[in-house]
């Protein structure tokens, strides 16, 4: 077998990109911090500045000794060795990226108002914005808050929809910074897409509001795609289970991506603790490998892809206890029995038309095992993994992959990445496979 680079997706634009992280004084300040560490494994130069407010939430020195840079607080402090630095900071980056963007600054960039560091760097520039809001629920949904990011997405600025969930106060709706992954897939997306230097003015044509990504090419509308995420449980007792360390975080990015291009997506989601992804994302909760089984056996006369990203557990309990095991200080024996084999069922029974996409999560012989299970189980492509590398495997934000498809010999190995930027990788292999088929499906027509 041979290895093939990037290049078959295109190499990472982002690679060496410059971008300016502004942080702004909301409680979420201290997520800033992954958010940089993401843009750096993504191979992004980042400098950071912050208003005076952020401060109070978390240290420059966070900053500094994470990136290796000034942090720009005050351009004409003392220790800033550049005294018009809101003008060389914002002309010597590709991007500048807000989070989290309180409401306080949002209000100020949207009516022109310079009054510190960061506000008059956003003025000074002419690069793409990336702003993430983070707020209380009752402040994000204030008339004068809408009309502000309106203002903004007027100006050309991306805007990255905050999440709902419990905030700081004890509330609970939408306000809440989205998860720093989603913030760094998206700040990827805009350079990958060639905004670099483009002014706000041109901006504003292909400027879009999402949850994760801007501007994503709408390629698989009219596919019907079926995914499985998180971990399943398997009951030994009214108390206990066995279940695996699965957070849902790939198959959630997978819906998201999907339905950022188009598709329209069903997800049997077992235990997880990723956050919800999109509305539009139609959510099925399975918790046990039996009730997944049938979940995905029902919704799959419908699909026309499948991807089967979930960690289901092989075995479970081959009797359930019907009262708590009383802890007795001697051994204890458990007698387990396999689970159902879901990929496999679906391969066996797919209906005409449909892609069968597999996971694969390995920690020795990565490549020959997975290249096994996708023989065996008749799949169209599998997806495997080194859970024993740094930033890949269960529960993080990142990953790091190999492709292997039916139709050809080699198999793709992509780098570090987002999950979401993973989960696009592996939505334009979808892509591919389908084009392939139909192509085959127009010479057989053809009689070639």
């Amino acid at each position: 077998m041979i290895s093939v680079s990037t290049d078959i997706f295109g190499t990472l634009p982002h690679a060496g990109k410059r971008i300016a992280l502004g942080v702004s004084g909301g409680i979420a300040a201290y997520k800033a911090a992954e958010i940089l560490r993401g843009l750096q494994r993504a191979g992004c130069h980042v400098r950071v500045a912050m208003t005076e407010h952020a401060t109070k939430m978390i240290a420059p020195l966070t900053f500094r000794a994470l990136s290796g840079e000034h942090v720009i607080v005050d351009d004409y402090a003392p220790d800033n060795p550049d005294p018009i630095a809101h003008i060389t900071f914002s002309q010597t980056v590709d991007l500048l990226l807000i989070a989290p963007a309180t409401a306080n600054i949002i209000a100020k960039f949207a009516n022109g108002i310079a009054d510190d560091f960061l506000t008059s760097t956003y003025l000074a520039s002419n690069i793409p914005v990336l702003v993430a809001p983070a707020m209380n629920t009752t402040m994000w949904q204030h008339p004068a808050t809408v009309r502000n990011l309106q203002r903004l997405r007027d100006d050309g600025v991306y805007i990255i929809e905050p999440d709902a969930g419990e905030m700081a106060c004890g509330t609970i709706g939408p306000g809440r910074l989205s998860e720093p992954e989603r913030i760094v897939a998206a700040a990827l997306e805009i350079l990958a897409k060639g905004d670099a230097g483009r002014s706000h003015e041109t901006a504003d044509q292909e400027a879009t509001t999402t949850n994760n990504v801007a501007s994503v090419e709408r390629d698989l509308t009219g596919e019907k795609i079926l995914i499985t995420a998180g971990a399943t449980r398997e009951e030994i007792d009214p108390v206990r289970f066995l279940s695996n360390r699965s957070s849902g975080r790939m198959g959630f990015a997978l819906a998201e991506a999907a339905a950022a291009r188009g598709a329209e997506v069903a997800l049997v989601a077992g235990a997880t603790t990723a956050n919800s992804p999109a509305p539009e994302v139609r959510v099925i909760r399975a918790l046990s490998a039996d009730e997944m089984h049938a979940a995905v056996l029902s919704e799959v006369k419908d699909a026309t892809v499948f991807i089967g990203a979930a960690a289901v557990s092989d075995y479970r309990p081959a009797k359930r206890a019907m009262q708590k095991i009383k802890k007795s200080g001697a051994a204890l024996t458990l007698m387990l029995e396999p689970t159902p084999d879901i990929l496999a069922a679906v391969a066996a029974g797919r209906h005409k038309g449909l892609l069968v996409i597999g996971f694969a999560a390995e920690s020795e012989n990565v490549v020959a095992h997975a290249r096994e299970k996708l023989t065996q189980k008749n799949l169209d492509a599998i997806v495997a993994n080194d859970i024993t590398r740094d930033g890949a495997g269960f529960d993080g934000e990142t990953n790091i992959i190999t492709i292997l498809s039916r139709d050809r010999d080699a198999h793709v190995e992509l780098p570090l990445m987002s999950k979401l930027e993973v989960a696009h990788r592996i939505l334009d292999e979808v892509l591919r496979l389908r084009r392939a088929r139909r192509g085959a499906a127009n010479d057989i027509v053809r009689g070639n």
